[in-house]
């Protein structure tokens, strides 16, 4: 077989851009909207970073859109991974609104701090015996 003969590497491989025009890249927006909804999502969780969390989680939405707007462009792939970003990130989002309002709830009622306060001295008492 001479070189003539032979077919270009690559000819009729079709590009993931399905049209064999040059490759979609996938929204860096959205892949970044999905790493932050991932780590918003595990910082709430943990509820000692659920501040963290919370702020991740609302970067995380921003690129969720950004990303599913810059989707939308010829070329550009990742609607998916936006959308999971989005959905994790704003998952996170509500979580840590809601660990928010019940830490603020349970401090701002004195019975509540109380029965802690009690608690607390109970462990207390049973470490010391």
């Amino acid at each position: 077989m001479t070189a003539s003969s032979e077919p270009a590497r690559g000819a009729g491989v079709p590009t993931r851009a399905g049209r064999g025009g040059p490759a979609a890249k996938t929204s860096a927006a959205a892949a970044f909207a999905l790493v932050f909804g991932v780590a918003a999502l595990i910082s709430v969780l943990t509820v000692i970073l659920s501040w963290f969390g919370l702020i991740l989680g609302i970067i995380g939405v921003v690129l969720g859109i950004v990303g599913l707007k810059m989707a939308g462009r010829p070329g550009v792939t990742g609607r998916g991974v936006a959308i999971g970003g989005l959905v994790l990130s704003a998952l996170a989002v509500l979580i840590g609104l809601a660990f928010a309002a019940g830490i603020t709830t349970a401090l701002n009622d004195e019975g509540a701090v109380d029965r802690i306060q009690r608690e607390v001295d109970d462990l207390r008492d049973r470490l010391d015996n």
